[in-house]
């Protein structure tokens, strides 16, 4: 099996396909769709977004040091490509797209209502990198809708989410489980033994 060497460039697929809110007021909130979104640490929970500086976002998350992380799902993906390929500057993306802006819970920018999950950020520090600018961000909180969550187990149905992801240029809905983290090394459970109650012949 052979491979082809491409020029270095960004080819870590699939990604979120998330929206991320901010703005505090009326006249400033605004919605923009970002793919160069992840985890970067457990314990505080932080994650980062990284912007172009020229996206009418940029300045207003950076000025205001907060936005929330919206995951999508596949009845959103229309307005989450839609939100990625439009400016704030020429519209009202929340007027525009028929999202439902929610008051935020830990920040003041709004979250959005038909996400099955926000992410509530505050900025702890900017990093400039190129044609990007990394956000790296404090999780201040998470609002799951209560559809999703199993009332027995209080865990979240990522499945009957639907989430979206991201990949090379197109949008994808979540296919099929494959396994659980630490599957691979899961002991399998020993058999039972029945024992016999007749008599030895």
């Amino acid at each position: 099996m052979s491979h082809i060497e491409w020029k270095p460039g960004t080819m870590v697929y699939p990604v979120p396909a998330a929206l991320v809110s901010c703005g505090s007021m009326p006249s400033t909130r605004n919605l923009i769709t970002v793919a160069w979104t992840g985890t970067i640490c457990t314990n505080p929970a932080m994650l980062y977004i990284s912007i172009n500086p020229s996206r009418h976002s940029y300045g207003i998350i950076r000025d205001e040091m907060q936005f929330t992380l919206n995951l999508t799902t596949a009845a959103m993906a229309r307005a989450t490509d839609w939100c990625g390929v439009r400016s704030g500057r020429d519209y009202d993306k929340w007027r525009e797209t028929g999202l439902t802006p929610v008051p935020g819970v830990n920040v003041t920018c709004p979250y959005v209502g038909e996400s099955p999950l926000a992410i509530e950020c505050r900025v702890q520090d900017i990093v400039h990198l190129g044609s990007h600018d990394m956000f790296i961000a404090r999780v201040v909180g998470v609002l799951a809708d209560e559809r999703y969550i199993d009332p027995e187990t209080g865990a979240f149905d990522l499945v009957g989410a639907g989430l979206m992801a991201y990949a090379h240029g197109g949008y994808y809905a979540l296919g099929e489980k494959l396994g659980h983290f630490g599957f691979s090394v899961r002991k399998k459970p020993a058999a039972k033994k029945i024992s016999g109650t007749g008599s030895k012949p």
